[in-house]
């Protein structure tokens, strides 16, 4: 099934929330999209402060922001109310 840009925003958005900080190379797993494809995306999602890069111990590793946490509230009060009409 293919994976609209929203869905996939969220998905990666979802796994940053759910490791807290993640790896570059562990985002690539879990969002499931090539290396250059989840670059454009988090490039975007830096761009719209979704996203921060920080840097730990010498490493990347991305966390959300404020502004990334409520995108996710809205989105999964969204789908709710769109399942809800059975939409």
């Amino acid at each position: 099934m293919k994976r609209d840009k929203l869905t996939i925003i969220h998905d990666i958005l979802l796994a940053v929330q759910r490791k807290g900080k993640i790896k570059p190379t562990h985002l690539l797993y879990k969002s499931n999209l090539s290396y250059q494809r989840m670059k454009e995306y988090v490039d975007e999602l830096k761009q719209k402060q979704l996203v921060d890069e920080i840097e730990e111990d010498g490493q990347k590793l991305f966390n959300l922001t404020e502004k990334g946490y409520k995108f996710l509230a809205d989105y999964t009060r969204m789908r709710e109310f769109t399942e809800s009409f059975g939409l």
